[in-house]
């Protein structure tokens, strides 16, 4: 553990050492990464530098969220015990988003328990491409001084224009609009969106949109890429129709186990995403976006 020397402190656990140690050397944070000890019985020890400054960002992905919740809790909790003032969460993947109404009678609205939850806790939070559909800010999921919704889709974009030459965006479903759209405003491009009909979290129907699709380079763009079904159903429609290449980019890269070799069986050639999640597929990295975010709170020491 790094101890720190009354400068601001990005604290960190030990799987996402490499990443929060790239943001610490940007912005000019001393690093801690916590130890964490776990129990036989499940239950979790963790361990902060004894003492804090009063600015101190927790570094937390939250990607198979429910122990890193609790992790989040004592990790918050703790730093303030231990001097934190202004306490930040640096969230590059947000959990519990997409269940922001009552779909079904007595169903928990995930979003608003969750988000309440973190808001309690910092005074902060940063995170990358939330799945929010039916509110229009962060701040609606998560009623903190400062909410702070970065996006993957510009970043994509800027390496997708080096790798193909006016590539026509396509959203696996409705839902990806709002990062291929912004993707594709970026550099002038064509972008559609398929319609996805869900019968299971694995089966799932799609219905290629009207604009045609013979002889382009397609880049099929999502916020998330999870059991990777809906991208590779997408990616046989597309083939099937008449695309020269299918390629995907997405923020978040989850792929369950088995997830990408199905997407890449589907015909799909190259899989780009950013580093919120580590993951082979890597190709841009959000920390210079998430630094800046950071000094604009001047939680950065430079």
């Amino acid at each position: 553990m790094n101890h720190t020397n009354g400068q601001g402190t990005l604290l960190c656990f030990e799987n996402e050492e490499g990443i929060a140690r790239t943001a610490a050397q940007a912005g000019g944070y001393a690093l801690a990464v916590i130890e964490c000890h776990r129990f036989p019985d499940g239950e979790s020890r963790l361990r902060l530098p004894a003492t804090l400054p009063d600015r101190v960002v927790l570094w937390r992905g939250l990607q198979q969220p429910n122990e890193k919740l609790l992790e989040v809790l004592l990790a918050a909790q703790t730093a303030r015990r231990l001097g934190a003032k202004h306490l930040t969460l640096v969230a590059p993947y947000m959990a519990y988003m997409r269940q922001d109404i009552e779909f079904n009678p007595g169903e928990a609205i995930s979003q608003r328990i969750v988000g309440g939850f973190l808001a309690g806790l910092f005074d902060a939070i940063i995170t990358v491409d939330p799945h929010l559909h039916r509110v229009a800010t962060l701040f609606e999921a998560m009623p903190v001084k400062d909410a702070i919704a970065l996006s993957g889709a510009p970043l994509l974009a800027d390496h997708i224009a080096t790798q193909r030459q006016h590539p026509l965006l396509m959203g696996p479903d409705e839902e990806a609009l709002q990062w291929v759209a912004l993707a594709a405003q970026r550099h002038g491009w064509d972008h559609a969106v398929c319609r996805k009909t869900r019968h299971g979290d694995r089966d799932v129907d799609i219905e290629l949109p009207e604009l045609p699709v013979a002889g382009r380079a397609v880049v099929l763009m999502d916020d998330v890429a999870s059991s990777g079904h809906t991208l590779a159903r997408a990616a046989v429609k597309l083939r099937a129709a008449g695309a020269v290449s299918v390629d995907v980019a997405v923020t978040h890269a989850l792929f369950a186990p088995g997830a990408v070799q199905l997407v890449r069986s589907s015909g799909v050639g190259e899989i780009w995403s950013t580093d919120c999640i580590s993951h082979p597929s890597n190709a841009v990295s959000i920390v210079p976006e998430v630094v800046r975010s950071l000094q604009g709170l001047g939680v950065a020491i430079g």
